[in-house]
């Protein structure tokens, strides 16, 4: 019974010691939302090929250091984010994992389309005149 208890209290301390840390959020604020061509699909409507472009939202987010310019990965269920609100950002990858503050607090996944470093002053509720990926 001891070699049981033993062993299970190994077990559960060997866990523990190879458990991950949660990584930490980054706080920033959402600028801008605009509709950027991301593809385009083509109808055949009885051999008359139509060709209709696809447009993606695309928003730019300034966090403390940074100014990326993110996509929903998920197409089907696309949701608008708030723009001037704060969101908490975690990247994994070439993902951004944001929960925008003020919403459901769901996280959601983004591509990261690019990343500049901020060329103003400090922090990050300047105002959007300041985004220079314009």
């Amino acid at each position: 019974m001891r070699y049981k208890s033993v062993l299970l209290a190994s077990l559960l301390l060997a866990t523990l010691a190879y458990a991950k840390d949660p990584k930490a959020y980054m706080g920033g604020k959402i600028l801008q939302m605009e509709s950027v061509a991301c593809g385009s699909e083509e109808k055949d409507a009885k051999s008359n090929h139509k060709t209709q472009e696809l447009l993606c939202q695309q928003y730019v987010v300034q966090g403390e250091q940074t100014i990326y310019k993110v996509r929903p990965t998920d197409e089907k269920h696309r949701v608008l984010l708030p723009v001037g609100e704060q969101a908490q950002f975690r990247m994994h990858k070439d993902r951004m994992m944001m929960i925008v503050e003020g919403m459901d607090n769901k996280e959601r996944e983004y591509i990261v389309v690019s990343m500049a470093a901020r060329t103003d002053a400090s922090s990050a509720d300047a105002h959007p005149a300041v985004n220079h990926l314009q």
